[in-house]
């Protein structure tokens, strides 16, 4: 059980039996009356964020969330096959539940999928990775004044980013899922 107490952001809570995450919260005590917790939650299946309000100490059962790592295999029609990496059992989800990780999605890479209950709510790719340049436009070297200039290239998942004036198409590029980054140039 998790209280009011000890709320803190990213606590996961069951409420109305969906798991929400907490993003933000407020203890608040009135002159009158008891003490309460202002809340600002996201609904970790639907993704909507909406405020509650909660007595202070209110307690809360935590969600049966689990974490498995997968394979992502390939796209059949408008679904998209992975791979426990235990189990070998297959799953499909819809282009709505992976929204999130669609610039990111590489076949034979292992993302995490988070699991309510024994549903798939949520993929998340790994913190960084490594993505070949389909598209990048010649950079010219009058193009900067302090020499520090950038371009849009397309990455192979369709993702477009800035990147050095030195990457050509070809090059494999690290890149941080987590704010869509470049980080380095590859050399293999």
């Amino acid at each position: 059980m998790i209280s009011t107490s000890d709320f803190k952001k990213g606590a996961k809570i069951l409420f109305k039996d969906e798991p929400y995450m907490v993003l933000e919260y407020h203890h608040v005590k009135p002159g009158k009356g008891g003490a309460f917790v202002r809340t600002k939650m996201k609904n970790m299946i639907t993704g909507l964020v909406h405020e509650e309000l909660f007595r202070s100490g209110e307690k809360f059962p935590e969600p049966d969330l689990d974490y498995r790592e997968m394979q992502y295999l390939y796209k059949e029609d408008d679904l998209y096959n992975f791979m426990d990496q235990e189990s070998f059992e297959q799953i499909a989800l819809n282009e709505n539940q992976i929204s999130d990780v669609l610039d990111f999605l590489k076949e034979q890479i292992i993302y995490t999928v988070l699991y309510f209950g024994t549903r798939p709510i949520a993929v998340t790719p790994p913190l960084f990775m490594e993505l070949q340049v389909t598209e990048a436009p010649p950079g010219v070297k009058g193009d900067t004044a302090q020499g520090g200039g950038s371009k849009q290239v397309t990455l192979e998942t369709g993702l477009v980013l800035q990147a050095p004036l030195f990457v050509e198409a070809g090059d494999t590029i690290k890149v941080d899922t987590r704010d869509s980054k470049y980080i380095e140039r590859v050399k293999k």
